[in-house]
């Protein structure tokens, strides 16, 4: 276990559904804009990808690209193979937006290839179960998640997702955080020692970036979308 870990949380850069507010898109990509923006991690933060040991990501496509480009001195560094995929840090929700592509898919991509999918189980695309999108899940999936980060040996270590999974990763004993995370910020974490051995809550540090204005998360598209009649 390894309580003074630093975990450095990145949300992905502009994607197709933070656009238009269209969640009906399946497993939604980056924009052009949103490489662009993942693009501009590597120079903003230079320092900081010297530091990091370890790399996780949802492998939906828009994280896996934000980490491909945006992290790309760290996949260098340590081997893009050494890239962990983590399936529980997938969007929260059920949309075809937050809905991951099969290994075989994404295994079939160029851009992907070089990713261990190894992760990747035929349930991760269920969105029931384990990853049901109702509240007791979700805590029970972020708290993985955060046991995950915590018994890693590594000291720096990045996780690359999605703004309504950030928001609950970094709950209290109150609930999610209310934070609006904005396309290709950087948080950084540690973890809160008097609630390490249950919750392993986690504390923020420091902001480092934001290359991207801030675009809503699928919750508060279906908000927006229920008060124009979309529904």
């Amino acid at each position: 276990m390894a309580p003074r870990s630093t975990i450095i949380l990145c949300r992905h850069a502009q994607a197709e559904h933070n656009v238009d507010l269209d969640y009906s898109i399946p497993d939604a990509p980056l924009t052009r804009l949103g490489k662009m923006q993942s693009a501009t991690l590597p120079a903003q933060i230079a320092d900081l990808q010297k530091e990091v040991d370890l790399i996780c990501s949802s492998p939906l496509k828009r994280t896996l690209q934000t980490t491909r480009i945006g992290w790309k001195p760290v996949l260098d560094r340590l081997g893009i193979k050494n890239c962990i995929t983590v399936p529980q840090a997938q969007e929260c929700n059920g949309f075809p937006c937050d809905t991951g592509s099969s290994r075989e898919e994404l295994e079939a991509l160029d851009e992907f290839k070089d990713f261990d999918f190894a992760s990747l189980t035929d349930d991760w695309t269920s969105k029931k179960g384990f990853y049901a999108p109702d509240p007791e899940s979700i805590r029970n999936r972020t708290r993985w998640v955060r046991h995950f980060l915590r018994d890693r040996p590594e000291n720096n270590i990045v996780l690359v997702a999605h703004g309504d999974f950030l928001r609950n990763i970094t709950a209290d004993a109150q609930g999610p955080s209310e934070y609006g995370w904005k396309n290709a910020e950087v948080k950084i974490f540690h973890f809160d020692a008097e609630t390490l051995d249950h919750e392993a809550f986690l504390v923020h540090d420091e902001n480092r970036v934001a290359t991207g204005g801030y675009a809503p998360t699928s919750t508060e598209m279906d908000v927006e979308g229920v008060d124009k009649g979309a529904f």
